[in-house]
């Protein structure tokens, strides 16, 4: 699993083995967010068996799959509500990170907290592309350029 920390709250990661995720729970992270639809891949461990291994680790589960294509406004407000009410560190995934990382940022521009002109250089620092979350942005009207 690859993690990239976003912020001091979020990081996004590749999809975690559920040895990966048992160590999440050690190193102090409070809820797990799963960003894959179920059957998007062979051999991904899917929504029951990660909710038992974050479970295990005593970590809270939250799973929101989104596609590219079905990116909504309420998976984005549910996103962000769930990272902002978290008691503790977050760890979203989903096969690369970028939808995750997607999600995030698009909340952040619309909540103000970050440019929608900054959008695809803030992506580039973190090694991800965001030019998903601008299409969106554009799409949806969301974020002044």
């Amino acid at each position: 699993m690859k993690l990239t920390p976003v912020d001091d709250k979020l990081s996004v990661a590749s999809q975690p083995s559920e040895a990966e995720i048992a160590a999440l729970g050690e190193r102090g992270t409070a809820l797990l967010i799963n960003n894959r639809p179920d059957g998007e891949e062979a051999g991904q461990p899917g929504t029951q068996a990660e909710a038992a291994a974050a479970e295990a680790a005593g970590l809270s589960y939250l799973h929101i799959p989104v596609t590219g294509p079905s990116l909504s406004r309420a998976d984005v407000d549910q996103f962000r509500e769930a990272v902002l009410s978290a008691p503790g560190p977050v760890v979203a995934h989903c096969r690369s990170g970028t939808r995750s990382l997607t999600l995030w940022a698009i909340g952040e521009v619309l909540a103000g907290n970050l440019g929608r002109a900054e959008l695809i250089d803030y992506g580039a620092r973190l090694g991800i592309d965001l030019s998903g979350a601008a299409r969106w942005l554009d799409a949806h009207g969301g974020g002044a350029a």
